[in-house]
């Protein structure tokens, strides 16, 4: 067993961090492997593994840094190959809700408590509800992965670093009996952290009103989270805005239609026109995942929860991923987004170069969703459900803004500030 001593994540990043021991036999790393080139979905879980298990722990390092942001050439830059790489084979692989459950006895050992416990679904890690018989409501989440100490350590100090912060709310992380922040014991890693009440914005009625709200909550989310200095912000992800260039490798899951012209379109107009202007932007720790199904409507104002996708991106980011997910509605400008991006303008007023890239970026995350999670699906066809939960929406979002160039997009986000005071 690992200490927990050994493994603290508080407010220093840890130097020496330590590492998962599993059974899993080493992958095999040859070229020639004939799963690389096989198409059925699992030869090309086979083939993911072999490729992500020998860049894994290069990767994880930090990507190099051009004047405080990630080296974005991703046509070109290895490094950044590197990371896509290993980015993909972490999401070629189900999820730990499939191990062993070891949570009761974790709840009991690193933090001296017993409840009631329930799996709820996740892509990756696994993630408990637990109910206390004090009524108090948590979540552990908990992961046999060597990729998620990184994860953990940045989730857990995210959350950390937002406490306090005034404009939303979000959960609390919970201290082990030995006051580190998270907990690492043979083979296993995890953390702990509250629950929100409420009810999250995929099932509140999108009124104007609330979305505004909704804009200027995660505006508030921005500024927080700008400050902070955290561990393994350039850790793999796929949903790194870093890696959509190369995202077009799995247009072959999506249908022949509209969608699949569509995605091709927002993600060349991003290769071409945006990402050579992504320097221009403002980065820092963003959420990176502000969905729907990630913002809370609560007593105490608008939550964000779920900081697994959080990096070092453009703060903007954060905006385009939030809007696209609330494009719904031909009839109104930009789909009804309007209102959600006036409430963040108005606390963080938008530059010009932003105004100009919403709409493209906006675009561009909406073709990464239906590219990533179309992939997804066709490797786990039993949990397709679940994966594409945000597929119709991105669909339809893009469709409904697929019309809009840089110069028509920026005209109708400056109408939509100017519209609310």
């Amino acid at each position: 067993m690992i200490s927990a001593s050994k493994a603290r994540y508080g407010s220093t990043v840890a130097t020496n961090r330590p590492t998962l021991s599993t059974n899993t036999p080493k992958s095999p790393t040859s070229r020639t492997c004939p799963a690389c080139s096989a198409s059925d979905p699992a030869l090309e879980l086979v083939a993911l593994r072999h490729r992500g298990a020998a860049i894994f722990e290069t990767a994880r390092r930090p990507v190099p840094v051009r004047q405080g942001y990630f080296e974005l050439d991703a046509r070109h830059d290895p490094a950044t190959e590197t990371c896509f790489r290993a980015a993909a084979a972490a999401l070629a692989v189900q999820a730990d809700a499939s191990e062993a459950d070891r949570s009761a006895a974790l709840l009991q050992r690193y933090y001296g408590l017993n409840g009631s416990l329930a799996t709820l679904s996740s892509e990756v890690e696994r993630t408990v509800a637990v109910d206390l018989v004090d009524g108090r409501r948590l979540i552990l989440k908990t992961s046999t992965r060597p990729e998620a100490l990184d994860s953990f350590a940045f989730q857990a100090q995210a959350i950390v670093g937002v406490r306090g912060a005034a404009g939303f709310v979000a959960p609390d992380v919970l201290p082990t009996l030995s006051g580190d922040l998270m907990f690492v014991d043979e083979g296993i890693c995890g953390y702990l952290q509250t629950r929100l009440n409420g009810t999250a914005l995929n099932q509140a009625d999108p009124t104007p009103d609330l979305l505004f709200r909704t804009g200027t909550a995660l505006a508030r989310l921005d500024l927080a989270l700008a400050p902070l200095h955290l561990p393994a912000t350039d850790r793999p992800l796929l949903w790194h805005i870093g890696c959509w260039p190369r995202l077009m490798e799995f247009v072959g899951h999506l249908p022949p239609g509209p969608t699949a012209v569509q995605v091709s379109h927002s993600m060349r107009d991003y290769v071409e026109t945006i990402e050579p202007r992504l320097g221009h932007l403002c980065w820092q720790v963003t959420h990176n995942d502000p969905s729907p199904f990630n913002m809370m409507v609560t007593d105490q104002g608008l939550g964000f929860i779920d900081f697994g996708d959080g990096c070092h991106s453009p703060r903007i980011q954060d905006l385009a991923i939030a809007a696209g997910h609330v494009v719904t509605d031909p009839a109104l400008p930009l789909g009804g987004a309007g209102d959600l991006i006036a409430g963040y303008a108005s606390v963080i007023p938008l530059s010009g170069v932003e105004t100009s890239l919403l709409v493209g970026l906006m675009k561009a995350r909406q073709s990464a969703l239906i590219l990533i999670n179309h992939w997804r699906a066709h490797l786990f066809p039993a949990e397709a459900q679940y994966i594409k939960k945000n597929v119709a929406r991105a669909e339809r979002g893009l469709g409904i803004l697929t019309d809009l160039d840089q110069r028509s997009g920026a005209i109708a986000v400056e109408a939509a500030i100017s519209h609310r005071p």
